[in-house]
Parts: structure tokens; C-alpha cells; sequence
């Protein structure tokens, strides 16, 4: 590149499913030299569809996106499988690395944390960033590069610092059943306790994990391999 040239932009594709959100972000982006907006996806699978045909360098991930596949999944399959590079006259080549992806949510759970990164996110951050976070960020994630919001980094090392959760035998029992998908009755009458325990030990389960939902616990459990012997 001589030094009268101006680099590339950074190809970013948006996917989130409020028409309002994208709308504010490609104006946010058009404000600021170094970017440009390629396509915009409501859902998991069609940012997965877009990617494939625009070739962004950066998706800009929700992880909440409505029914359909949520963002943690979107981004595993985007990271995961390289895109085929296309080749003069239209067929493909060979493979491509496929794009960044850099979680844009408002949730900063330990649980969505853990998820997103494990499924390959570049980065994570908070959509209450100012907007230079937000370019930096970009930037940081186009170049491979980690990047974190300052209360994601925070979390992410307390979890590193931070001993493995203790399950007792009883919690574990209860893990169980909500993997099963059994609400607190069906839990109460399988493991032969009043309901009132079952939440007593949901809320002790949602502290030592840093989840807030069933769900999530259940995931991270799973992630964390809590429910082996």
C-alpha cells in the first residue's frame, strides 16, 4: 500500500433482532472513518446465510434473538467451519478463514460469559460502552485480537481466580432433574422433598454458579462438567 492509500474498511455485519438497535449502529459506524455496515441479520440463521455471501470481517453478535438460534450458537458455527474463498468464474477455492465475531449484549452473566467465548467469540462487550469502546473494540477484533468490556474482564478473572463450584449430593440431584426438563413439583415428588426446598436449593445453585435462570445453570453445569461422578 503506498502512503496515499487508505486501508481497507473493516466489513462488519450486524445481527440483532431489533430493527431499532441495527438501525442505531449502522448510523453510529457510518460516523466514523474505517467501517463499513455489509449486511444486517435479524436472526441466527440468517446472519449465518449473510456471512456466507458477504464475507464480513466482524459480525457484531447479539446473544438473545428471539425463537430460532441464539446468538452462542450463531457464533459456534461461524467460528467453527471455514468459509470456501471464490475463485475466478465463480467456483469455490480454497477456504477462508471465516469472520470474527465480537458479542454486543446487554448480558454480562458468568454463564453467557463462559458460553460466548467458549463457542469462539473474539470478543465481549457491553452494549452500555461508549461508542470509542465499541471502535476499539472492533478494530481489536478485526486484528485477532481479545476484546473485553471492563466488567467482562473483571468477571472472567474472577472466574479464573476463583476455585471450582462445590455441588452438594442434594444440589447435584437437583441439577439433574432441571436437565431433564421437570419443573419444581415434578422435582419435589421425584426426589421426595416439599417445593419450598427445591427453590431453596435453586437459589443456592443460581449463587455458586452465577446464573439466574434454569437454563443457564443447566448449561453451565454441563460446560463445567459439574455432574460427573
Amino acid at each position: 500500500m503506498s502512503p496515499l492509500e487508505s486501508p481497507s474498511p473493516i466489513r462488519l455485519l450486524l445481527c440483532d433482532d431489533h430493527a431499532v438497535v441495527r438501525a442505531g449502529l449502522r448510523a453510529l459506524l457510518a460516523s466514523t472513518d474505517g467501517f463499513e455496515v455489509v449486511g444486517e441479520a435479524g436472526s441466527g440463521e440468517e446472519a449465518l446465510a449473510l456471512a456466507a455471501r458477504v464475507r464480513p470481517d466482524v459480525v457484531l453478535m447479539d446473544l438473545q434473538l428471539g425463537g430460532g438460534m441464539d446468538g452462542v450458537t450463531a457464533t459456534r458455527q461461524l467460528t467453527s467451519a471455514p468459509a470456501p474463498a471464490p475463485t475466478p468464474g465463480g467456483a469455490e477455492g480454497s477456504s477462508t478463514p471465516g469472520p470474527r465475531v465480537l458479542v454486543l449484549t446487554m448480558f454480562d452473566t458468568d454463564a453467557d460469559i463462559t458460553r460466548a467465548i467458549e463457542a469462539g467469540a473474539t470478543g465481549y462487550l457491553l452494549k452500555a460502552e461508549r461508542p470509542e469502546e465499541l471502535f476499539a473494540a472492533i478494530r481489536d477484533a478485526a486484528a485477532g485480537r481479545t476484546a473485553l468490556s471492563a466488567p467482562v474482564a473483571d468477571r472472567v478473572l474472577a472466574q479464573m481466580r476463583s476455585p471450582r463450584p462445590v455441588l452438594t449430593e442434594r444440589e447435584r440431584d437437583i441439577l439433574r432433574q432441571l436437565g431433564l426438563g421437570l419443573g419444581n413439583r415434578e422435582i419435589a415428588r421425584a426426589l421426595f422433598i416439599s417445593e419450598t426446598t427445591v427453590k431453596t436449593h435453586l437459589g443456592r445453585i443460581y449463587g455458586k454458579l452465577g446464573v439466574d435462570t434454569r437454563a443457564a445453570a443447566v448449561a453451565v453445569a454441563g460446560e463445567r462438567r459439574l455432574l460427573l461422578p
